[in-house]
């Protein structure tokens, strides 16, 4: 079995309180009150977080935040260096596996969902990377998107492996084209990988929580936290992240940072850029909520709802 696939080994399968929802929910603050009040640690699945000197436009825990619980999987690499799901879930695994010796409480927290599912479910193994069928594919995605078509890839998914494209959200891109990639490389349906490759038994019991405001209060929770970013520097951080590594480094090209490397360029305003920011990470909000809302025994709560939480949280952490 490969390596992103090998199980973590301890005598007691660990208890993870996985805690998603869509960006500007407000993970981050419960996270942080339900692990100190259970005396957890929480482990980083947003996969922005762990690119070092990005902490404006990713909504980082502060440092004061992470001096009062402990967080892994936060500034893990630069931005200019390649970052995997694999590699993800290896080394949050191997934190799991250390919160869960020390008798603390495991919080699995964000909302990029194949990082979350790279953990629990585990990936795909055996069939390498394709960078130029990768390019392709998503040059033929941008130009059926600019042709009102962006299912486009995922219709095509659907006539070459539809037991893989009956899993995947016809929003979810990068999953559509990460199967695309596996059929076309390894000739074999990534439903028959994925079979092939599945734990034979679940890892971890989990406690899976989806934090949702609502479409409307999300929207304006969305529109402050991007004029907060950009009130707090976030033009400044990218003109930093250019002079370092470059400004056509992956993680640049995330919503915040493609903005303001609009601006750095002098091709739009400051007004204009945190306009379609706003506009984008509604949409990108919305795409989100789309993914929870299929997700099966999901226990889903508005973000005031906190009793109601501490009260799965109780039954599922201290249940025998």
């Amino acid at each position: 079995m490969p390596a992103e696939n090998t199980p973590t080994t301890s005598g007691e399968r660990p208890r993870v309180v996985i805690l998603t929802g869509p960006t500007a929910s407000g993970k981050t603050g419960l996270a942080l009150e339900l692990a100190q009040q259970f005396g957890g640690e929480i482990v980083n699945a947003d996969s922005m977080q762990v690119f070092r000197f990005m902490d404006i436009g990713t909504a980082k825990p502060s440092l004061e935040e992470r001096a009062t619980v402990a967080h892994h999987m936060v500034d893990v690499v630069d931005p200019d260096v390649p970052f995997s799901a694999g590699r993800y879930a290896r080394e949050a695994r191997r934190a799991i596996e250390s919160i869960h010796a020390r008798g603390s409480s495991i919080w699995l927290t964000g909302g990029t969902g194949l990082y979350i599912r790279a953990v629990t479910e585990g990936l795909i193994g055996g069939v390498d990377p394709d960078p130029a069928l990768r390019e392709k594919l998503e040059l033929e995605h941008q130009k059926a998107v600019e042709q009102n078509d962006p299912h486009r890839l995922h219709r095509q998914l659907v006539e070459e492996d539809e037991a893989a494209a009956a899993k995947i959200h016809p929003n979810d891109t990068r999953r559509v084209i990460r199967a695309l990639e596996i059929r076309h490389t390894s000739g074999q349906r990534t439903s028959e990988l994925r079979d092939n490759h599945a734990f034979g038994e679940a890892l971890y019991e989990t406690l899976h929580l989806a934090i949702d405001p609502g479409r409307e209060r999300l929207a304006k929770r969305i529109d402050q936290r991007c004029q907060t970013m950009v009130e707090q520097g976030l033009l400044q951080e990218v003109r930093n992240l250019r002079d370092r590594f470059g400004a056509h480094v992956r993680p640049m090209q995330a919503i915040g940072y493609r903005h303001m490397n609009v601006v750095a360029d002098g091709q739009c305003t400051l007004d204009q850029a945190l306009a379609s920011m706003q506009r984008d990470t509604r949409h990108f909000a919305r795409r989100q909520r789309t993914w929870l809302r299929a997700l099966d025994n999901v226990h889903r709560h508005t973000p005031d709802d906190v009793p109601g939480i501490q009260e799965l949280v109780v039954r599922f952490l201290e249940t025998p």
